[in-house]
């Protein structure tokens, strides 16, 4: 939306005035998602091969065009307020991928943390890893990084350390349970967003997703921009979420 604008302010279609109307609206969109929500968003990001399969380009390739349109897209997050944001980064299941796409995944993901730790201090924005792997504790927005993730495997995951820790059953309940899931202490997804035209979850926070909206877009993840992203959060104000009330009744 913003490079439209800017177009249009280059083509002199519009007024400056009228400029700063249509900008102030865009503002008004997105802040109107930040107050509709807990400010908790979440991206599975997909399409990267079949963006360079289209361009003639390796998959490896596609892979570094979407490393760049996250670190785009957490920056916009942060611009926005939006305190939780998860990524859907590597999946159990991408394990059955290629070993050479594998090595380049993970190559681009150390890459991308020893140049984007000192960008997220600066930030103030705190990274988690969700999946069997460790944290790296920060500041006031959240970054989590789903790796070697599985919601299926959470779900068991949460369950054997209850087991293992002597939870009894009077005490099993959705607060309980969510305390033991990687993403303890912090909001469901208001927004789950997909790119790629795919429209299911793939086993992405299939518990914390229960009341989530869901929103799917054509657009390979390497050309979701931040203006995508505003397009994401203005369809997302739009909507009404009853959670299982009346329309009155909210």
């Amino acid at each position: 939306m913003n490079d439209t604008l800017k177009k249009l302010e280059k083509d002199k279609d519009i007024s400056e005035d009228e400029q700063r109307k249509a900008q102030d609206d865009v503002q008004k969109i997105t802040d109107d998602y930040v107050k509709k929500c807990d400010a908790s968003c979440a991206v599975i990001m997909d399409g990267n091969g079949r963006w360079a399969q289209a361009r003639s380009l390796s998959r490896s390739e596609g892979h570094r065009a979407g490393t760049e349109a996250a670190r785009n897209i957490v920056t916009r997050c942060r611009e926005l307020g939006i305190e939780h944001l998860t990524l859907y980064t590597f999946s159990k299941e991408n394990w059955a991928r290629p070993k050479d796409e594998i090595s380049t995944l993970f190559d681009l993901l150390t890459v991308f943390l020893k140049k984007e730790l000192s960008s997220l201090r600066e930030q103030d924005i705190r990274l988690k890893i969700l999946g069997e792997l460790s944290e790296f504790p920060f500041g006031s927005m959240t970054l989590n990084l789903a790796l070697n993730y599985s919601g299926r495997d959470e779900l068991v995951r949460a369950c054997k350390k209850m087991i293992a820790e002597g939870v009894s059953e009077k005490d099993i309940n959705e607060e309980s349970l969510s305390k033991y899931l990687y993403t303890a202490g912090q909001p469901d997804p208001d927004l789950i967003i997909r790119t790629s035209g795919e429209q299911r979850l793939s086993n992405y926070l299939l518990y914390q997703a229960a009341y989530s909206e869901l929103y799917f877009t054509d657009v390979y993840w390497p050309d979701f921009t931040p203006d995508e992203l505003d397009k994401a959060l203005a369809d997302y104000a739009g909507r009404q979420r009853r959670f299982g009330k009346t329309g009155e009744q909210v």
